[in-house]
Formats: structure tokens, sequence, C-alpha cells
């Protein structure tokens, strides 16, 4: 029997980007940031990672010798002393920038050795590095593990500056989120390990919040945490002073462990990563 019907069928919920998008389906977001990852890693096989946290601002070594020199010869042709004092005001930044760069060459060669090692052991690729999938430190540890011709993990935040994803995630494992709480559960589910280099809010975020989990115990796991870079963390933060004024306990210093090398810190993580090796 034919269906005289005039109305069109209704669209159906999933397939309703008005809804989706509206803040009656944000349960159903959060969901989707949780099961769709989860999905793709499971196709991937991937169970165990090394997280490295760090600052998008930190420049190449090459990006920032090229961006000094620029300016040192802008200064050189510039006439009017406003126009030096401009300069001369970027030079400072740019010579700040230049002497951080360093921690961008030690998340690559890190990233890299932790690779080759991990692609070496029997099940290759066991530990697979991610990163928060921007530019700067997140670049260069997604840049290392890439070298070393490894897999590597993009974690990246929908930001209205700063985030994009780096060319150097392995494209199948490249994801993008809208919630920090999604995105950072996701670092933690199957870290095993997490290098914390030279950072800002975010990196402070990152690192506050691991620490805090593995403090209070809700972490299974042992976890490896480094912080990558003495010099810097002592003029941000003074964990001794907390444990002297008895807001922390002097054995939380032990939860983490400095390192100023790429070779120490990968010494020191091969041996906290032995007991997941089977």
């Amino acid at each position: 029997m034919k269906n005289n019907n005039n109305f069109r069928k209704a669209l159906k919920a999933y397939y309703n980007n008005k809804f989706l998008g509206s803040p009656a389906a944000r349960t159903i977001r959060l969901l989707s940031e949780y099961q769709e990852p989860l999905d793709r890693l499971r196709k991937n096989q991937i169970d165990d990672t090394i997280v490295i946290f760090g600052s998008a601002r930190i420049k190449s070594p090459r990006e920032a010798k090229r961006d000094l020199t620029i300016l040192k010869r802008e200064l050189k042709l510039a006439v009017h002393e406003p126009k030096k004092k401009r300069i001369q005001e970027k030079i400072s930044d740019a010579e700040i920038n230049l002497k951080n760069s360093k921690y961008y060459a030690d998340t690559e060669e890190l990233s890299y050795m932790l690779t080759k090692w991990s692609k070496s052991l029997n099940n290759g690729n066991k530990f697979v590095v991610s990163s928060g999938g921007g530019p700067g430190i997140m670049e260069a540890a997604n840049k290392g593990a890439r070298k070393a011709d490894g897999f590597s993990i993009g974690f990246n935040i929908s930001l209205p500056f700063e985030q994009y994803p780096n060319r150097y995630i392995t494209p199948d494992l490249n994801f993008e989120f809208h919630y920090f709480f999604m995105r950072k559960f996701w670092f933690v589910y199957l870290a095993k390990a997490v290098v914390v280099m030279p950072g800002g809010f975010g990196t402070l975020d990152e690192l506050m919040e691991v620490l805090t989990l593995v403090q209070t115990n809700k972490l299974r796991k042992k976890m490896a945490i480094v912080i990558y870079g003495k010099e810097f963390w002592d003029g941000i933060i003074n964990f001794e002073a907390l444990a002297e004024n008895n807001v922390i306990s002097k054995s939380d210093i032990k939860l983490f462990r400095f390192e100023n090398t790429p070779e120490g810190a990968f010494e020191y993580l091969k041996k906290s990563l032995k007991n997941y090796i089977k």
C-alpha cells in the first residue's frame, strides 16, 4: 500500500549535528572523547606510553638561532632610537629562547633514545612516546620518535592560539580534544613514565596533576616521574620549601627525580620500566 504521508522522516539523533553540538549532548561528546581514542589505540595495539610534557613556546636551536641572527641584522640597520630599543628588547627575548632551545634538542634526543630502545624489545614499540601534539617541546618529542622510525602519539587540544598538530605525529595516532580533563585522562591512563620538560601554566598543571595522583595512590601502577632541567625548575618551584612548611611530606620529594641530560634520564627510565617488560 502506498504511503501517502507527506512528512519526511525525522533525522536520527546521532546524525543531528545541531543537537550533538548543544549543551544537552555534552555527555555524549565526553563519552566520544573516551571511546574514539580507546578504539584507535586498541587497533594500533598501544598499551604503554612514555609521556613527555613541556612548553609549546620553546623553539628548536635552529629556529632560535635564526630569529636572533635576523634581529641583530635589523639592529645594525636601524637608525631611530625608539626602533633600536624595541629591537634590543626582542633580542633579549631571543637570547632567552636560544638558551632554552637546548631543552628542545634534549627532548628530541631523549625521545629518540627511548623509541630506539623500545623497538629493540621483543614486542617492539612497547613504550610509545606521547606528547600534547603541538609545537615546541611536544614537537621535539614526536620528532625524536619519528627519527627512530617509531610510533608517536599526539594528544592535541583545541585552543585559540599556539596549539596545532605537529607533522611528526603518527597519522593514525593524532587526536584532537575539546575537554582538558579527557585529554589528561589519556595522558595518564596508558603512561608508565612521565618526563616533565620546562614549561608554563599547562606544564605545571600536568606536573601537579600527576604528582597528586601518585601522592594520593590514585594510580595502581608504578610510575616513574622525571623532572628535567633542575636549573630551570629550581627557579620555578621550591619543593624543599613545601616540605619544610609541612604542606607536603618529606617523602613526597622522592616521588620524582631530577635529570639534566638525555643520557641520565634514559638510563633512569630504562631501569624504572623493566618491570613492565615481559
